[in-house]
């Protein structure tokens, strides 16, 4: 049986392990901490919210969120930073149960959409989003200044 719930603060070591296995599977690292999850999702001002699948009782997948903006649409909407699920709970519906979660938080909130980046070598997850009828943006390019440029270009200010 599955089912979908709101993270809370007990979730941080779950959310933590999680987010390690995601970044593992997208070859990517992580330096976030429990610590730091715990004040960002859990503190006097949430930075972001969790939903968490479990298939049979067992942790399968999460998703992480937060608010955005639209100017051009004059609304709020969501970006999706993460859809995991992890590799023995895929193909049983449990991304979309998770992504639909988020649409219904979404629509409750009268949000213009969903916004979302996937890598162009995941083409289990490009055929998915497909399937349910998302829109490729492929004129936008994801653009992020982090690190010693950030820096520097904030030093200007």
């Amino acid at each position: 049986m599955m089912k979908i719930r709101s993270g809370t603060v007990n979730d941080v070591p779950l959310l933590k392990t999680l987010i390690d296995e995601f970044a593992a599977y997208e070859r990517l690292s992580t330096v976030v901490a429990e610590e730091q999850l715990h004040q960002d999702g859990f503190g006097p001002q949430p930075k972001f919210r969790i939903l968490i699948a479990e298939v049979d009782g067992q942790p399968a997948g999460y998703a992480l969120f937060f608010d955005c903006y639209s100017s051009f649409q004059g609304r709020g909407g969501v970006f999706l930073e993460d859809l995991f699920v992890r590799p023995q709970f895929r193909g049983k519906n449990v991304g979309r149960a998770l992504l639909a979660h988020v649409a219904r938080i979404t629509e409750e909130a009268n949000g213009f959409g969903i916004m979302f980046n996937v890598l162009d070598w995941n083409d289990g997850a490009i055929e998915f989003y497909r399937r349910i009828g998302s829109t490729f943006l492929d004129d936008w390019k994801t653009v992020c200044l982090k690190q010693s440029p950030l820096h520097d270009l904030a030093s200007e200010a």
